[in-house]
């Protein structure tokens, strides 16, 4: 059966979205692929979602890979960005949402779950950057949009190593949009609370829901959309942080 053509805002574009195969991830990567770009799914231990992912795509009509890296070891970066390159010749999009969250009190909080943390959520987003522009700028263009957290510009105090992370990621935004111009932008997407189908909210995070202007979570949808304005319009936009958590971050 002949595939479909595309005439999407973003056909014969290449997209990279790390962490891709599950959850927020896999909405952006979808989207994109809806939007007509050529989709690389990544993951690292959720290789069967990735692959749904990357076959859900497929089936839209263009191009999909699953590749498999931990992004916070550079020698698979390396390795995943030199494969994109063999494989399509060009990267035009990088989501650096692939990230890690778990509770830990300051005082049981361990050098391991810090360097892990750490090595997840910021390590990796800078050397994929580094990695993908290279390839941009052979081309002069290309989008990077990072993935933080509402964590990033608010103190939680049993996610110190999360929200240390995540407020790194955004000063890394701001950095590399200075250092990509003109030709590169960077933006990041910081999400408040976001809900999936089937789940429910209890405890803490009802709490935080009810005390939300808008009374309500997100979904993934929602930061998804985001992406592609930014993959795709926002011409004039770079080093910007946009908060989508239904107003939380008011003071």
């Amino acid at each position: 059966m002949p595939k479909k053509s595309h005439d999407g805002p973003l056909a014969g574009q290449v997209a990279l979205v790390t962490g891709a195969g599950r959850r927020i991830g896999r909405e952006i990567a979808l989207t994109l692929g809806r939007a007509g770009a050529a989709v690389v799914v990544n993951y690292h231990a959720s290789r069967k979602e990735a692959q749904d992912t990357v076959e859900e795509i497929k089936a839209g009509g263009v191009r999909a890979v699953a590749l498999r890296a931990d992004v916070s070891r550079t020698g698979q970066v390396r390795g995943m960005f030199e494969s994109v390159e063999k494989r399509f010749g060009r990267l035009d999009i990088l989501v650096n949402n692939a990230g890690i969250f778990f509770p830990a009190g300051w005082d049981r909080l361990t050098e391991e779950q810090w360097d892990r943390i750490l090595g997840v959520n910021l390590k990796g987003p800078f050397f994929c950057a580094q990695a993908a522009a290279r390839i941009m700028r052979r081309r002069k263009r290309g989008r990077i949009i990072n993935i933080s957290s509402l964590g990033g510009l608010q103190a939680w105090p049993d996610y110190a190593h999360y929200c240390s992370s995540k407020a790194g990621l955004i000063m890394l935004t701001r950095c590399l949009a200075k250092a990509l111009a003109p030709g590169i932008q960077v933006n990041s997407i910081a999400p408040g609370t976001i809900l999936f189908p089937g789940e429910k909210p209890t405890g803490a995070i009802k709490h935080v829901i009810e005390s939300t202007p808008l009374k309500k979570a997100g979904c993934a949808a929602d930061i998804a959309s985001m992406v592609l304005y930014l993959a795709s319009q926002g011409d004039f936009i770079t080093g910007q942080i946009f908060v989508i958590d239904g107003g939380k971050s008011i003071p």
